[in-house]
């Protein structure tokens, strides 16, 4: 099928003239023309020629129909080269409006540059909310989707599962309206692609009736507890995370997240885990200042289900990070390979926190048709050493086909990421009627996918 064909089936252009007005007003700045921006860890520098900062979706499609290379360019919270590009970068910032939401049939149209933080605010003040967050509230609708970032819950999707639709901005300069009535294929391709296909534009997100949270913390959880009881202790909460150095074959902190109306009793003897008696940081050493508030104290799901605060710098700043995911079925397995490895990871890493996603049907999806656990690890500014014990961690995991996260750093072959995707050849066959001239390549899909 020729391309002019294709899009002509993909159906109408959701027109941005006919929506409701916005509920928040984008933030007016003047165009930029900058290069050099880093990432905001600070361990990566884009080699883009120019970025800009379009102030609407026209200005965007302009601007994209006449490079040879783009990329758009979400908060920058990627720790790898997947938003660069040797031509122009397109910042998504300015696109941060809300543009509808509707009660009626519980769902919320956004353009995709705005901040969870942000969203999260608006819709908890109307009486909403969204089924999960990230850890960090500082990152992008748009961006998140894009590389299947997730929070945690043995019941919870991705952040990629709230959609329902999004408008996508081709390189030809096609606006097209995506959801999973209208262009099946084009949804499960393009809700998780790494911005291979286009530019998110606008997303429609599923909605429910907002919720309180509460969270509590369980120090020293001997990791041999997990071998029987790893998806109990992961249902304890709406959102359970398990953060450990690797030391002593010990969970540091496990912290749970409950729903105020599913609270159960709550135990005092957690597994032989002990409840913390005041807040923490997972980098214990570091001050709780900049986290959610813990010990049991109810909030508005959007203060609790993040680890941190959206006006403090998130995690540790100065760091690196990588993430594989593997079945959950496998996870005690998958814990204790990399437990094997505790000498060589221990001296470079700040924490490892793992968490549990639901299976979904994103065809690049992290935790496509599989349960899955991530393993996570955020490592010290060491660059030489993260490289040199990836391949190790890598070896480990191999028996569990891990999946690395698009936004991460890794060093698989791109071989071995492509046999964990049975949709891949679907995926680049859309990727080429869409992007036949290679807008959208990058060294980074080169890299990890052989696209480029």
């Amino acid at each position: 099928m020729n391309r002019k064909k294709f899009l002509s089936q993909l159906g109408t252009t959701f027109a941005a003239a006919t929506l409701a007005p916005n509920l928040i007003s984008c933030v007016q700045q003047q165009a930029q023309k900058i290069r050099g921006l880093k990432n905001w860890a600070g361990n990566y520098t884009y080699k883009a020629d120019e970025v800009r900062f379009p102030q609407t979706v026209d200005e965007l499609a302009s601007l994209l129909k006449k490079q040879n290379k783009g990329k758009a360019l979400g908060t920058q919270h990627c720790f790898n080269d997947i938003a660069d590009t040797a031509g122009m970068q397109l910042s998504t910032k300015n696109l941060n409006a809300i543009i509808e939401l509707n009660e009626e049939a519980s769902y919320v149209l956004v353009e995709s540059g705005i901040k969870y933080g942000d969203l999260g605010k608006a819709l908890h003040s109307k009486g909403w909310a969204l089924h999960n967050l990230a850890s960090l509230p500082h990152i992008s609708v748009g961006g998140s989707c894009a590389t299947a970032t997730h929070g945690s819950g043995v019941t919870n999707g991705n952040l990629a599962t709230a959609l329902q639709g999004f408008e996508i901005l081709t390189p030809g300069g096609d606006l097209l309206w995506v959801d999973p009535e209208t262009n099946a294929d084009l949804f499960y391709a393009g809700g998780v692609s790494m911005g291979a296909l286009g530019i998110m534009t606008k997303v429609k997100l599923a909605i429910q009736p907002t919720f309180e949270v509460s969270q509590r913390v369980y120090e020293n959880l001997p990791m041999e507890k997990l071998k029987d009881h790893f998806d109990t202790i992961m249902s304890s909460g709406y959102s359970v995370s398990f953060f450990t150095h690797w030391l002593d074959k010990n969970i540091n902190q496990v912290w749970v997240k409950s729903r105020e109306d599913a609270l159960g009793e709550l135990p005092t003897d957690f597994y032989g885990a002990t409840p913390a008696t005041e807040d923490l940081h997972p980098i214990k050493v570091n001050s709780p200042v900049n986290c959610t508030p813990q010990m049991g104290v109810p909030g508005p799901w959007h203060e609790r289900l993040p680890h941190f605060k959206m006006d403090f710098t998130p995690s540790n700043g100065d760091e690196l990070q990588s993430e594989f995911f593997v079945a959950r079925e496998k996870a005690y397995e998958a814990i204790m390979a990399v437990e094997a490895l505790h000498e060589k990871v221990a001296p470079l890493l700040f924490v490892t926190e793992i968490r549990c996603i639901a299976a979904d049907n994103f065809w690049m999806s992290t935790a496509y048709q599989r349960d899955s656990i991530a393993i996570h690890f955020t490592w010290k500014p060491d660059t030489p050493g993260v490289l040199a014990v990836l391949p190790e961690i890598q070896a480990a995991l191999k028996p569990f086909e891990p999946r690395p996260h698009w936004g991460k750093i890794f060093t698989l072959p791109a071989e071995e990421v492509i046999a964990r995707y049975p949709k891949f050849e679907s995926f680049l066959a859309l990727k080429n009627t869409l992007d036949p001239n290679g807008i959208l390549n990058n060294s980074y899909l080169d890299k990890a996918l052989k696209i480029g």
